[in-house]
């Protein structure tokens, strides 16, 4: 196994980028990766579980991540925003949102889902071919964006990602190159994946035949035990503070210790 594929979402909940390097910061995060998070005047998280308006949004970024140009399908003129200077940004998105939302970032530790296992989160090029098989009437393209994993495998059988955590909940050591991380568990997917990325249109049913196929195509080795139910895919992870400043590449080997 190596790794094939890095991608980091700077701004929680919407479009990600591809990079060929990662740097880990000191709180365990990809150096980038989901360090603004839209809030609304209560302090709530504006993101996809909550309101499927952020499909509406694309986003590119400027090589050195200090702008955003950003662009909907009703208004598809690109403005382009520096993250130095917020205010501008945060009413173009208030107009798309329809509410008062302003930019809150934290560049070392970011804004993760599950704080327990705030690492990167990991999947396989093989299991999202498999999951797309799943859906013949999806696009298959956009099923990397339904799912929106870190960091992708390459060289392995579908669901390889599952030898990464143990039997039991204590995290599993493994490494890429020179980055030891550690595997939690898989993944519990939210509302999210059942969206069209693009439109935001739900796919009926998506949540119960995933569930159905994920425990059929479940692989003989894998720890059964860490399913509580089947719609768990990619694998959370945690990395270690002595980490801090390595860099993940793409190509590099994958060593379970």
């Amino acid at each position: 196994m190596f790794l094939s594929r890095i991608v980091i979402y700077p701004i929680k909940s919407l479009d990600g980028v591809g990079v060929r390097s990662a740097r880990i910061t000191s709180a365990g995060i990809l150096e980038h990766d989901r360090v603004y998070a839209i809030m609304d005047a209560e302090g709530r998280v504006v993101n996809g579980k909550r309101t499927d308006r952020v499909h509406q949004i694309r986003c590119e970024y400027s090589e050195d991540f200090a702008e955003v140009r950003v662009w909907t399908a009703d208004n598809p003129r690109p403005a382009t925003f520096a993250f130095a200077d917020p205010d501008p940004l945060e009413a173009w998105l208030g107009r798309v949102f329809e509410f008062p939302v302003h930019l809150t970032a934290s560049h070392d530790s970011g804004f993760p889902d599950d704080m327990a296992a705030s690492g990167p989160t990991l999947t396989s090029e093989a299991s999202l071919a498999e999951v797309a098989g799943w859906f013949p009437e999806l696009a298959s393209a956009g099923m990397r964006a339904r799912f929106r994993a870190n960091l992708e495998l390459g060289g392995c059988e579908a669901f390889a990602e599952d030898r990464l955590f143990g039997q039991d909940p204590e995290p599993k050591a493994f490494r890429i190159g020179a980055v030891r991380m550690l595997g939690h568990n898989p993944c519990q997917r939210c509302v999210v994946p059942t969206r069209d990325p693009a439109s935001g249109e739900r796919a009926a049913m998506f949540q119960k035949r995933f569930a159905e196929k994920r425990e059929k195509s479940l692989p003989l080795w894998a720890a059964r035990e860490r399913f509580n139910h089947y719609y768990r895919f990619a694998l959370n992870t945690s990395v270690p503070a002595s980490e801090a400043a390595k860099v993940l590449t793409i190509g590099a080997p994958i060593e379970i210790d």
